[in-house]
């Protein structure tokens, strides 16, 4: 049985490492705005709270100072920055349960975002295998399988011997259910309430990794 997490809002709080970001940007625009720190960071967390799209350029707006470049600079900062972020303590426990299978990580997103991310919550040493979606091209992001199907190759199983968990009903399973990947919806994150019908629907719902073990694994696996 292989064993493959998604890593945003399923490992961990997503927005931890959104604040951990402006955290960074707000010290950088400190150093010529005329405004403090602190006040810039909750500034952008205003921002985020009234859309997540474009909370730089439009900071910078109200402040007078929007540049293309300066908005881009800001963009870097928060991408590259090394974040303050952990592990749900249920995920922790997850991983050391389940750690006599292969582990791997499936997860969408800017390459260099998520290594960081990886390092930072400390699973270099605990999964097999992070794989970003994007190395392989934006056509093979979820719900595309081909990632899927690649650790099939890796450890020579078919798909009913993995088993992915994941948070997001609209990619996360309706590419991979139907060809015979078992699937776990967990209910943490901003689309925990999501309801988008059973073509979009796990195999298995939990509330939290608090309640995946190696029986409950089992069990799905047979069915």
């Amino acid at each position: 049985m292989v064993i493959v997490f998604d890593l945003d809002d399923t490992l961990y709080d997503d927005i931890s490492f959104v604040l951990s970001g402006f955290r960074k940007v707000a010290e950088y625009l400190s150093t010529f705005l005329d405004v403090e720190q602190e006040d810039i960071y909750n500034q952008l967390v205003i921002e985020l709270q009234v859309n997540r799209n474009q909370v730089f350029d439009r900071f910078l707006e109200k402040h007078g100072i929007f540049q293309k470049k300066l908005v881009s600079k800001c963009i870097s900062i928060y991408r590259k920055h090394h974040p303050l972020i952990s592990l749900f303590p249920e995920a922790d426990e997850c991983i050391n349960r389940l750690k006599k299978n292969p582990l791997y990580v499936v997860t969408d997103g800017n390459k260099l975002v998520q290594k960081n991310k990886f390092v930072a919550l400390g699973l270099a040493k605990r999964i097999k295998k992070c794989i970003c979606t994007y190395a392989y091209g934006l056509t093979h992001s979820k719900p595309s399988p081909y990632c899927f199907q690649k650790i099939c190759e890796w450890e020579n199983v078919s798909p009913s011997e993995i088993v992915y968990i994941a948070d997001n009903p609209k990619k996360d399973f309706v590419g991979i259910k139907p060809l015979g990947f078992c699937t776990i919806r967990v209910l943490t994150g901003p689309y925990r309430n999501l309801n988008l019908g059973s073509e979009y629907d796990a195999d298995m719902t939990i509330s939290n990794l608090s309640e995946l073990n190696e029986n409950l694994l089992k069990d799905l696996m047979n069915k």
